[in-house]
Order: structure tokens, then C-alpha cells, then sequence
């Protein structure tokens, strides 16, 4: 939309011709003296669902009253109780079912990913990971390599941004991948880089690597529950999130993993084994010879957390109902406003790190700021950045007003207007306040 304005009546009336508006209301929102506190740190933490506490209760009761017997004759039987979620999961990311599951933590799904998907060899040994990504990627990269035998600092290949830029241009990412391509085992990259807010083209990505010869995955972190996708058809060969972000699934929540049907339906790859991933018509054989499940759940190692999946299931038929498709166009809209109004109000007092094309980015937009806040000077937009101090004030007076957003170091505010929870008249309050703060 070209034609934002700059007024709370102006935000209202957007807020009352959106379809997804009703969804608010599905959620706790965190009160600052009696009123709904700004809240945009679902890109960190999503807020809890109304259904969470009933779901996770429901399974409490039928623990308490028939023990063991509960998993086959609770309301919801725990044995089969994942299941329940790999629908709506596979509708989340554009997946069929027997390419998705619920399972671990994020780190951990990476790991046994590597496992199956880092195969180096003599000939092809680098891993292709974005300069910035997520520190725990870099870890996770870093310590495959090193057990098997390479060195990171010569396995692992890093795009970055051309110099006195922040974000990487996707014409510099597949001219790499053109000239590193048969040197390269693996593509890992986030779908959407944690501290920039930038998104990658997945299918250009995956299309890329395969013309190499690459294995081709992605960490959802902040894709997930953000952004439309359609990992089946862009070909991906895996793919793994958490769910305590966008997906609202509460801290710590159960995380989620793809795998490509091409590879889940056949035995030929290497991967760790447990007792969950074996053929469930057989698993209480207790056979000592693995026989897998055809699909993703293959990769399955223990059985699942009943909590953790019932609050993940409150979050996902929310999903369900509302549909990426709406969610991800709300999501441009609130983005878009959120832009124009920090323009209007801050001017050259604030400058866009995260791409301003929309389909160069998802649900949160990173800032940097400069100015005075609390009488410290924040830094510019110069590549030479030293207002990181001021940055954390920053944050510390807006949450002093019930703002929640968040600050990542050097120097970056981050801001995620969350489609389902968060309407264009809180996108407004938010960017007058902040104007309010660092103006003085």
C-alpha cells in the first residue's frame, strides 16, 4: 500500500477492515498497567495462545487419573499423539506429511541432519553458510567438520555482504555457489538471517545446488509460522525449525523438521537411530535390527513430549484456521506501515538494515538508531558502528512504557509486528513512542 498515513484514526481504520484482527483475541497479551503492553518480540518469543493452558491441563488430568494407560486411553493418546500434529505441520511449510515431524530442539534436529546430509568427501568437503548466520549454526557446522577430520576455517565457506553493506545480494550468493559448486557438500543457510531480517529465495537456492551436485538445507528459525513456503516443491532436501518464535509453541517448545520425500522414503542414507524412528506396527517387538518408518519420522529418536506437543497443537490450529497465505499478506501490510512510520517520525534518526522488498524479508524489520537516548549517542549507519550501549538504553525505556522489542548486538533494534496478535493501531503507538524517545 502507497497510500499510509501517518494517524491513529488512519490505523484503526485499518485494523477494522482486517480479516485477521479476530485472531487477537486468541492470545494472552502481556498488560502494562491494566492495558495490552506493545508487544514485538514474537520474532524471539511468540505469546501463548488462550488454548495452551486447557491442552496441557487435559493431559495433566489424564496422567493423574490413568498413569500409564494414558497412552493409548487419555483423551488424547500419547503413543500416537504427534501425529495429530504432522497436517497442519506440513500445511505450515508447504510439505506433504510424510516429510515433516515434530521433534527435539532445533540444534539437535540440525545435528542428526548433518549427519545424514554432510557426507564429505576428498573431492567435495565445503559447507556453505551465510557470514551472521545464527551462532549456534556456525557451532553446529563448525564441530561436523571438525569430526570429520577438516578444518572449518578452510570447510567452511561464508558468503557475506559486499563491504559497507549489511545484507547479502542474491546475485553474489548463486555466482558462489556457480564457482565453489563442486567443491561444495552442503548449503545451510537461515531462511531468514536472525539479526538483518533478511530472506533468501529457497527455490533459486535449492535449484543452484542441485545443478552442483549440493545438498541443499535451510534453518527455519525465523521462517517458520513468517513466511509462505513450499518446501516440497522448491526441492529442498531438508529443512529444520523451532517453534517457540513465531509458532508460539512457549519457551523451549518442541522444534520441527522436513525431509524430502526423495530421501525419507529410501534406507540409503546414514543417520542416528532410535527406538521411535522404527516401523510403528513393529516397535514393540523390541527387534534389534532398525526397521524405519518411510518418511521423516524415521529420524524420530525418542518418544515425543506430550506437553510441549500440546501447547505447539493450540498454536497450530490457529494457523490452520487463519492460513499462511492470509497471514503472510497481513505481514507485508504491517511491515510496510511500520516503515513508513519510523520514516515520518525518526527521518535520518533511524536506518533500515533489512531489505526494503518485501519478498526480501519477513515479519521483522532491524534498525539502527542515532541520536541521543538517555543523553548517550548512538551510532550511524557507517559501517562504523559504536552506539550499542545506547541501543540496550533504548530498549530498556520502551520496555519502561510496556514496549517489547529487542536489541542484538552491536547495534541492532529489532521489530516484529506479528500478524495474528499485533494490529496496525499497535504499529502506530510503537513508532510514536520511539520517535518521542530518541527526539527528546
Amino acid at each position: 500500500m502507497s497510500d499510509f498515513k501517518p494517524t491513529e484514526k488512519f490505523a484503526k481504520s485499518l485494523d477494522l477492515h482486517d480479516p485477521l484482527a479476530k485472531y487477537r483475541k486468541l492470545f494472552h497479551i502481556p498488560k502494562f498497567k491494566s492495558h495490552d503492553c506493545l508487544y514485538f518480540a514474537g520474532n524471539s518469543l511468540g505469546l501463548q495462545p488462550n488454548k495452551t493452558q486447557t491442552y496441557i491441563e487435559q493431559e495433566l488430568k489424564d496422567w493423574a487419573s490413568l498413569g500409564v494407560e494414558g497412552h493409548f486411553h487419555a483423551k488424547n493418546p500419547w503413543y500416537p499423539y504427534h501425529e495429530s500434529l504432522t497436517l497442519m505441520t506440513a500445511n505450515l511449510v508447504g510439505a506433504k506429511s510424510n516429510e515433516v515431524v515434530n521433534m527435539n530442539s532445533l540444534t539437535v534436529n540440525l545435528h542428526l541432519m548433518l549427519v545424514s546430509f554432510y557426507r564429505p568427501t576428498r573431492e567435495r568437503s565445503k559447507i556453505l553458510i551465510e557470514k551472521g548466520a545464527f551462532p549456534s549454526d556456525h557451532y553446529a557446522v563448525n564441530s561436523q567438520a571438525k569430526f570429520h577430520g577438516h578444518d572449518p576455517s578452510h570447510t567452511v565457506l561464508e558468503i557475506s555482504p559486499r563491504s559497507g553493506e549489511h545484507t547479502i545480494r542474491k546475485e553474489d550468493l548463486l555466482s558462489l555457489i556457480e564457482k565453489e559448486g563442486r567443491s561444495i557438500a552442503l548449503i545451510l543457510l537461515g531462511n531468514v538471517n536472525y539479526l538483518t531480517g533478511q530472506a533468501f529465495d529457497l527455490r533459486a537456492i535449492s535449484e543452484a545446488g542441485h545443478a552442483h551436485g549440493c545438498f541443499v538445507g535451510f534453518d527455519l528459525a525465523h521462517g517458520a509460522g513468517n513466511l509462505e513456503m513450499h518446501l516440497h516443491d522448491w526441492d529442498v532436501d531438508f529443512a529444520v525449525w523451532c517453534s517457540y518464535k513465531y509458532l508460539n509453541a512457549g519457551p523451549g517448545g518442541i522444534a520441527g523438521c522436513f525431509v524430502h520425500e526423495r530421501h525419507g522414503l529410501g534406507k540409503t542414507l546414514t543417520r542416528f537411530e532410535g527406538w521411535w524412528g522404527h516401523n510403528k506396527i513393529k516397535r514393540f517387538e523390541m527387534a534389534p535390527v532398525f526397521d524405519p518408518i518411510a518418511g521423516a519420522e524415521a529420524w524420530q529418536l525418542s518418544n515425543p513430549p506430550i506437553f510441549q506437543m500440546a501447547a505447539l497443537r493450540a498454536s497450530l490450529e490457529i494457523f490452520e484456521a487463519a492460513g499462511m497465505s492470509a497471514i503472510r499478506e497481513k505481514s507485508v501490510q504491517l511491515t510496510g506501515y511500520l516503515e513508513f512510520l519510523l520514516e515520518h517520525f525518526l527521518g535520518d534518526s533511524i536506518a533500515l538494515v533489512t531489505p526494503r522488498d518485501p519478498e526480501q524479508r519477513g515479519a521483522h524489520l532491524s534498525y539502527q538508531i542515532s541520536g541521543k537516548i538517555n543523553g548517550q549517542i548512538s551510532g550511524k549507519l557507517d559501517g562504523g558502528i559504536k552506539g550499542g550501549f545506547a541501543g540496550k538504553s533504548l530498549v530498556e525505556e520502551l520496555k519502561s512504557k510496556g514496549i517489547h522489542c529487542d536489541f542484538r548486538e552491536p547495534d541492532i533494534l529489532r521489530v516484529a509486528p506479528v500478524p495474528l496478535y499485533n494490529s496496525y493501531n499497535d504499529v502506530f503507538l510503537f513508532a510514536k513512542e520511539l520517535a518521542a524517545i530518541v527526539k527528546g
